[in-house]
């Protein structure tokens, strides 16, 4: 039977966070931590960067399991990113909020205010977090381009990106993709991308989907270009050499000029659903997991006799090479229906002729190197 265990899916988004940016506006991060004991934390996973932008709706989603018997404590901490490290020890921290993930599982949208520590509130800063559980494995594949898109910018073409929001059951848009920037084009061909059905319209064909096309600015004030509505149905329709052609309009131009027609085409050249098979799918489908040791005898691994060796044969029986190959073989012999493991050895010297071997049979039985 399987375990109790959901996949979970986490949206944030943040309004009013602070400013640290001197000239521009922050560049916020968010990343999920977990409860590691001891007053420590560990990642589980951070959204993408998004630059000056002081209301950020992030577009990749924060992964987690979620087992109901357990109390699983979370920290969501916001960052202003100004380099290009991992670390974010030397970002600006924006502030962050504690909770745990029955809290967020149990609201529609979890909204609480930012705090740069106990108490100390993070400006107005405040973060909103939904949940929405992983039942799909099937995957949207997009190919895109668009044609005689509007100018934008006044020495260059427009820089466009689209952004695809699926319509919420409250009748809210939520972002669920953002494309690549294409510069100075108004023929922009993006490349192929995939969503999770779950995220992209919740595994329902029919569910309105608007698309957004935008001319990007580094600022982070972008200029809407047009949008559309479709469904997952209509773009499905797209096949081999006979796209789903759109009109991007932008509703203000629409109701100003007497003769527009559109600010460009948005086709859709193709729409593939495929199915991603999860690692449970394998092994619940009969798929085995073997391992094969190889044990260093070389003498670099110091005399046994003594407790600096990797080697070293301890009143307590226990040692560096017995601990690590536990470690691996008590995880994956649940996998593996006999249970037996191929062991061998290099670099010792080896009876009956005690010459050097670099390849000889934990069990000296070449034929069958197989241990418990």
């Amino acid at each position: 039977m399987a375990a109790c265990v959901s996949r979970v899916e986490l949206s944030v988004s943040c309004r009013s966070l602070l400013d640290r940016d001197l000239g521009s506006r922050s560049d916020p991060l968010c990343v999920l931590l977990r409860d590691a004991g001891g007053g420590r934390w560990a990642e589980l996973d951070r959204t993408e960067k998004i630059k000056n932008c002081q209301d950020p709706e992030f577009c990749k989603k924060l992964v987690v399991d979620y087992y109901f018997e357990k109390v699983q404590k979370l920290k969501f901490s916001v960052y202003d990113i100004d380099n290009k490290s991992f670390d974010l020890n030397d970002d600006d921290y924006l502030g962050g909020v504690e909770c745990t993930l029955g809290q967020v599982v149990s609201s529609s949208v979890f909204t609480r205010p930012l705090e740069l520590k106990q108490g100390k509130p993070a400006g107005k800063g405040t973060i909103m977090i939904s949940a929405e559980e992983i039942k799909d494995t099937r995957v949207v594949y997009l190919e895109i381009e668009a044609q005689n898109l509007d100018k934008k910018d006044f020495l260059g073409k427009s820089d466009p990106f689209l952004e695809f929001y699926k319509q919420s059951d409250a009748g809210t848009w939520q972002l669920v993709y953002r494309s690549e920037v294409i510069k100075n084009n108004l023929n922009p061909c993006w490349r192929k991308f995939s969503v999770p059905l779950q995220t992209f319209c919740g595994g329902d064909f029919n569910k309105p989907i608007k698309v957004q096309c935008a001319d990007h600015d580094n600022d982070g004030s972008h200029d809407l270009i047009g949008t559309l509505e479709t469904t997952l149905a209509q773009m499905q329709t797209a096949g081999a050499g006979s796209p789903v052609e759109y009109e991007c309009i932008h509703p203000e131009k629409k109701q100003k000029k007497k003769n527009y027609k559109n600010s460009g085409i948005i086709r859709i050249k193709s729409c593939k659903i495929e199915t991603e098979y999860s690692f449970l799918d394998y092994v619940m489908g009969g798929c085995q997991i073997n391992f094969t040791v190889g044990v260093d005898f070389t003498a670099s691994n110091g005399d046994p006799k003594s407790p600096d060796s990797l080697h070293y044969i301890s009143p307590d029986g226990i040692n560096e090479y017995l601990i690590a190959i536990w470690s691996v073989g008590s995880v994956v012999q649940d996998y593996d229906t006999d249970k037996l493991f191929p062991a061998f050895g290099f670099g010792a010297q080896v009876p009956p002729s005690w010459q050097v071997s670099h390849e000889f049979a934990l069990n000296f039985n070449p034929s069958n190197p197989y241990c418990q």
